[in-house]
């Protein structure tokens, strides 16, 4: 509580661009929830690719650069207080979900506000960790995969980076839907990715995956660069070719279009249906999150070196309350 009897909380903050060192710990207000909006204490913040990349450049993909500003969107915790109108859930209540992406939502604090469609009820045989770590991985997956893509049983889906935050789970998720999934990855990682059945895996660092592979329905580009180019040779005619980096040269649209197939970007967006379809698989057994690395809010700078690596398996977690 401050002195003005405003309640207070903790939270990792920046008030520059930079590394990994420009995240600060900083006390500062409790936010109060709005019409249609829940407060949630938050247990557990993943962390995602955007969040240092954002943390780097200063600017959220909205194109906001007020600082300082909290970085963060995955959450679990649970509710604190509804605001009015909230009929779909009351303070106690599990919860997960990705809150007000692409728009700043300060998932690295105590407490976070949002429109209570953000979020769904946490599985039940989630701990908070896990919880955190799927909805912004997830829904990537499941929106590209599912809603962008329309993956059908026996579609040959080839997923790029298949071993890391969004590769693993879309690997699971095009299986669960009855394709058979293709992946790259480094052979370290082979074992991990057959356990969550892919059916063929191919090592980028020993073999050219464009000769490698043909006749696929679809390709789920996580990397960008000039994997879009070199994907369409890997496509069959009328396939597609999901990324989910910012469009800029590396999006082959034109080239797509010349080859007879589709070249699309998606931006993962807050979406309760897509996070219940995510909790019905985890529920059945057939989805599972990969953690990496957990570490405290305090070390939040850690959490973004370890990411920025491009190593990991799976996904961080960074831990609020206990």
């Amino acid at each position: 509580m401050s002195e003005t009897g405003t309640p207070q909380m903790r939270a990792v903050s920046q008030d520059a661009a930079g590394g990994p060192e420009v995240l600060k710990v900083i006390t500062t207000g409790r936010p109060v929830p709005g019409p249609t909006e829940i407060l949630v204490r938050v247990h557990a913040a993943g962390v995602n690719p955007t969040d240092w990349k954002t943390r780097d450049s200063g600017r959220f993909l909205t194109g906001s650069s007020a600082q300082p500003f909290i970085l963060g969107f995955d959450v679990s915790g649970v509710v604190e207080a509804v605001g009015l109108g909230v009929t779909l859930f009351e303070p106690g209540d599990t919860v997960f979900g990705m809150p007000r992406f692409p728009h700043p939502a300060g998932a690295y604090a105590e407490y976070v506000t949002a429109p209570a469609r953000h979020f769904a009820r946490l599985p039940a045989d989630l701990d908070h960790v896990r919880g955190a770590a799927l909805p912004l991985a997830a829904l990537t997956a499941w929106q590209a995969l599912v809603d962008t893509a329309q993956v059908q049983p026996g579609a040959r889906v080839l997923i790029h980076a298949a071993a890391g935050g969004v590769g693993h789970l879309a690997v699971q998720i095009a299986k669960a839907r009855g394709a058979y999934v293709i992946g790259t990855a480094r052979r370290a990682k082979h074992d991990f990715l057959r356990g969550l059945g892919a059916d063929e895996l191919i090592d980028y660092t020993e073999q050219d995956f464009a000769t490698a592979v043909q006749d696929v329905d679809i390709v789920l580009d996580t990397i960008g660069g000039d994997y879009g180019a070199r994907s369409l040779r890997t496509l069959r005619p009328g396939g597609s070719l999901v990324s989910i980096l910012p469009p800029d040269d590396s999006l082959p649209a034109d080239q797509a279009r010349a080859a007879g197939v589709r070249a699309q970007f998606v931006l993962v967006e807050p979406d309760r249906a897509g996070l219940q379809a995510v909790a019905d698989l985890v529920n059945t057994g057939k989805l599972r999150v990969n953690i990496d690395s957990v570490l405290p809010l305090e070390d939040a700078a850690k959490a973004h070196a370890l990411g920025e690596t491009g190593r990991t398996t799976g996904k961080i977690v960074l831990t609020v309350a206990p």
